[in-house]
């Protein structure tokens, strides 16, 4: 059976936007992923790491069959092959992807955090969430009160 999951994108080398609409067809190609929805894409300042260029962030919404831990290891290849390379922490990326969201799953392992644990204090992260989001939510997630939380 499929799941709805969400996953953030971003970057700041390069062509921006079209490392974000490479990695989105990478998705769309992995068998048992398919991209059915797709934020606006937003230019933000750097998180943490702050000498660096803007990023260029979005989200997608997915219906998978793989579990998070294959969807997140499909996500870690996808930046692997598009050449993101960790030197910084929170520094310039290539491609960076998250996931954020998988159905109403809740994770506490080592590899992987669900929901993505910094979500709800970043801006660049739920402004494009906010756009896949039905009536403001997802699932049991009130994501545009959240976003009124940390963005009056």
């Amino acid at each position: 059976m499929a799941e709805t999951a969400y996953i953030a994108l971003g970057s700041n080398m390069g062509n921006a936007a079209a490392n974000l609409d490479e990695a989105l067809r990478a998705l769309d190609l992995v068998p048992g992923v398919t991209v059915t929805g797709v934020s606006g894409y937003y230019v933000t300042a750097p998180w943490g790491y702050t000498d660096q260029p803007d990023f260029t962030n979005a989200c997608c919404r997915v219906s998978t069959t793989l579990s998070p831990e294959a969807l997140l290891g499909v996500c870690l290849g996808i930046e692997a092959g598009m050449g993101r390379v960790r030197q910084i922490k929170n520094g310039p990326r290539v491609i960076d992807l998250d996931l954020l969201l998988y159905g109403e799953e809740e994770r506490g392992t080592e590899e992987l955090v669900l929901p993505h644990p910094r979500m709800w204090e970043r801006e660049f992260v739920l402004r494009p969430l906010a756009d896949l989001a039905e009536d403001g939510r997802i699932g049991p997630y009130d994501v545009a009160a959240k976003l009124r939380e940390i963005a009056p």
